[in-house]
């Protein structure tokens, strides 16, 4: 083996060790897949999704971008999240963003990095619409964990305004939306108390959740 030999011994191992716990795991992964999450989160490599919830391949669908944003434009997202919530029916979505995040970061300070700067003026949007909450943040750390939180928040918001979620709820299917953030430094995940479980929620929770920022 040429290349990356180490990832195709580590895939190997994990063969073995998952097939020792369960041997028709393989055989009903094949079959079919049936999550109830559908995770949107970052990129960023130490954010995965399966791990840090310890669920197994086929419980979690995942989405992963820059800063975990949701784009009304991006046919990428809402691809989906449509199939997501039409196809396999799942019962929440978890907007997941992270402490430390390094596109959110450069929103916040408006450090040029080329071609996704872009890609990061959707979150320069959050900044400036909560630049009243991001004000008392007198230390840079603390406006750029602020900023993270209401990221997500905004996010969430993004997603409950989508025509997928919208008919979803319409057609009165179980549906909802919540927001979280994960802390790098101890490995735990936050609730951010902004689910949304169908249209008329939507203004309180997300008041809800800001609230919890004051």
């Amino acid at each position: 083996m040429k290349y990356l030999p180490r990832l195709f011994e580590n895939n190997c191992a994990w063969v073995e060790r998952m097939t020792a716990q369960d041997p028709e795991f393989f055989r009903r992964l094949a079959a079919i897949q049936s999550p109830k999450y559908l995770w949107i989160g970052c990129s960023d490599s130490r954010v995965p999704a399966n791990q840090i919830t310890g669920l197994q391949p086929g419980e979690v669908f995942v989405h992963r971008n820059v800063a975990n944003a949701v784009v009304h434009t991006d046919l990428n997202c809402l691809s989906v999240m449509q199939f997501a919530v039409d196809a396999l029916e799942v019962e929440h979505i978890i907007v997941c963003g992270h402490y430390g995040c390094g596109g959110v970061k450069a929103a916040l300070t408006g450090e040029r990095l080329g071609l996704i700067d872009n890609w990061l003026r959707h979150i320069q949007d959050v900044r400036d619409k909560h630049s009243g909450l991001l004000a008392p943040c007198t230390d840079v750390t603390a406006r750029w964990e602020r900023l993270c939180e209401l990221n997500v928040i905004e996010q969430v918001r993004h997603v409950t305004e989508t025509t997928i979620v919208q008919d979803a709820w319409s057609r009165g299917r179980k549906l909802i939306v919540h927001g979280w953030i994960y802390r790098l430094s101890d490995g735990k995940l936050r609730d951010l108390s902004v689910s949304v479980e169908g249209s008329g929620d939507l203004e309180t929770a997300y008041a809800n959740g800001l609230s919890g920022l004051r």
